[in-house]
Formats: structure tokens, sequence, C-alpha cells
């Protein structure tokens, strides 16, 4: 498939007390699922962080923000800059059950549209979404003008929502499951608790 995937490694974990992406699940840290269940499918991996000496164990391409500080915009602000592909998949380094299968299909449906955003139970995931590189212009400016709100961009793109309707039609996947974030250790432990019962 050609596109890129982006993992986005930021934020302070300051809710978890500690590095989410480094934390394990069945012997294998959060960001090492996400990239070897992404990678089954993408041409390319990029892994968007601050803290680059972290993640050499990856052996992935590293960046880091050229707008350190502002938040996540500025996480796919730099993951579209260093993509080679115009399709890219951006997701967030907090979700232990990534699927492949749904990215895969987030990619199909982009065609001529500025960014693909799930919408799960009313709540938009732009965390686990796809962009096109063209846009990564617009990120630069709602960066350099304050709106770091992800909404901010949006409102500014040709974007196509699609629901959980939308996407189980196509697939029998868990989406409940696979937009699970960890931030809070409770979460974690629960994470590590349907890994082991149903590893996917």
């Amino acid at each position: 498939m050609k596109a890129a995937a982006i993992i986005l490694s930021g934020g302070k974990s300051s809710r978890m007390g500690t590095n989410k992406a480094l934390l394990k699940i069945n012997e294998k840290t959060n960001i090492e699922r996400i990239t070897d269940t992404l990678k089954v499918s993408f041409n390319d991996i990029i892994l968007v962080t601050n803290h680059p000496r972290e993640y050499q164990f990856l052996r992935q391409k590293i960046v880091s923000d050229h707008f350190p500080g502002k938040g996540p915009l500025a996480g796919v602000h730099a993951g579209l800059l260093a993509s080679p592909f115009e399709t890219n998949f951006v997701v967030a380094c907090d979700m232990p059950f990534v699927s492949v299968d749904l990215a895969e299909l987030l990619v199909k449906k982009c065609g001529e549209y500025d960014a693909v955003i799930p919408v799960i139970n009313g709540i938009q995931h732009p965390l686990f979404a796809v962009f096109q590189k063209r846009v990564t212009e617009s990120v630069a400016q709602r960066i350099e003008t304050g709106q770091l709100r992800m909404k901010h961009l949006l409102d500014t793109l040709n974007v196509l929502y699609v629901t959980e309707k939308d996407l189980q039609a196509y697939s029998n996947i868990d989406v409940e499951r696979v937009f699970f974030n960890m931030n809070y250790p409770n979460e974690y432990e629960d994470a590590k608790k349907w890994a082991g019962a149903k590893d996917l």
C-alpha cells in the first residue's frame, strides 16, 4: 500500500506517570506492538518524538517536532513533512490494539478528501486518522497562529467523517477495542488483561 504510517509519541504522559509508549504488554512495548502491526501493510513507518534516543531500538525513521511544545498538531506536521507519500495514516502511541485492517480501510476511503476522521460514539478521533501530505502547510499555519486544537485544522479541510457503523459494515473488527486509549494506570492494567485473554 502506497502510504506511510505516522506514530505520534509525544505528550508528557502525566496522567500515566510514565512513558505510555514504552509500557510493556505481553513482553512487547506498546510502541513495538503498534509498529509491528502497521509495518505489515505500510511502506514507511515514521515515529515522531522529541526524545529520539529512547526509541533507537525500533530501527525506524524518527523525526522531531518543528514546533516543540505545540501538542499533537506539531506531531502531525512533523510526520507529514517527513513522509514520502501523499496519503498518511496517523496514530497516537497510547492505542495498544491498533488494527491494520481498519487503517487500510481509512486509507482506501481517502480518495480526494484531505482527511478521513473516524467518529466513534459521537467522538472524533483525529489521532487514528488519515491525512494527505498536501495539508502540511495548513497545519503549520494553524500552529503559527496559535490555533492548536485539531478541530481548528479540520474546520479548514475537506474531511470525510466515518462512524462505527460505516467501519463495521466492512469488517468484524472490535471498534471499541481498537479506539481504546491508555491514559491512566488502571487502563494499562485493563489493556494487559485484554491482551492476555485475546491478543489482537
